[in-house]
């Protein structure tokens, strides 16, 4: 009976946390603007929706542009992770810790409180405060630091006398790092890296803040169509993408967890 209890308590948590999306994946299939259980039974399940989101051209170029920067930013944050992580674990004294507390500001920091200051420094900097390239900034500025949070586990798990014994080899230390230390994080580095191509596609404050006026994001976009309401035709069909976008996450984790088990075993 306890494990009864326990199976249950998880169960009911998972419910709790995933029950909005799982209406929203369900609803996805129901073409209407309108969401309810009556509506649903009335027009019946249908692709419809998908196949409004693929012939919406506007729509689509909005996706595409904001998987593009999403890649764009994951690649650049998982370099300068990578290298900050192994920095920051390999630098002794104070500096080391400095620089990695340094790092997480970021993280605990209100997104609003950063957003108002890189508007801030990029108006003094450059001569246009939004474009793409403060952008990407913006993005790195959010994404980097949850790289690092990724690849510093792996660091602290890694046997830290291998890259001593490679030099000891004969290794350079440039061959040392690719070839025994790179391989050993390879698990948080792809975990930071599909972490920050999620963080880059939900993110609004940021995006909303340092992108140029003719530039949509996903999540902008999204929110300026709920902000029109119903007289967005587009907007049931954000119901599809944003289904689409779930299960993707899902088969990406799923695949990963079973290669880091296989690796592990």
């Amino acid at each position: 009976m306890k494990k009864f209890f326990q199976v249950l308590y998880i169960a009911l948590i998972l419910l709790f946390i995933y029950a909005p999306i799982l209406t929203l994946v369900l609803y996805s299939f129901v073409d209407t603007p309108i969401v309810s259980i009556e509506q649903a039974f009335k027009i019946g399940f249908s692709f419809d929706l998908y196949i409004k989101l693929f012939n919406d051209a506007a729509l689509m170029k909005i996706v595409w542009d904001t998987l593009i920067l999403a890649v764009v930013v994951a690649i650049l944050a998982t370099i300068l992770g990578t290298v900050g992580a192994i920095g920051m674990f390999y630098s002794k004294g104070k500096l080391g810790k400095g620089v990695a507390a340094a790092s997480q500001i970021p993280v605990i920091n209100a997104e609003i409180v950063t957003a108002v200051a890189l508007v801030l420094l990029f108006s003094l900097v450059f001569e246009e405060s939004r474009s793409y390239f403060t952008l990407i900034i913006g993005h790195l500025i959010i994404t980097t630091p949850f790289v690092v949070l990724s690849i510093m586990p792996k660091l602290k798990q890694m046997d830290g006398n291998i890259y001593e014994a490679a030099l000891d080899l004969g290794a350079s230390p440039f061959g040392a790092l690719v070839k025994v230390v790179i391989p050993e994080i390879l698990p948080g580095i792809l975990s930071g890296f599909m972490l920050a191509i999620t963080l880059s596609l939900d993110d609004y404050i940021i995006s909303a803040y340092t992108k140029p006026a003719e530039f949509h994001t996903i999540s902008t976009y999204v929110y300026g169509a709920m902000a029109k309401s119903n007289a967005n035709s587009s907007l049931p069909a954000l119901r599809a993408l944003s289904a689409i976008i779930f299960v993707v996450i899902i088969l990406v984790v799923v695949i990963n967890n079973i290669r880091t088990r296989k690796k592990e075993a």
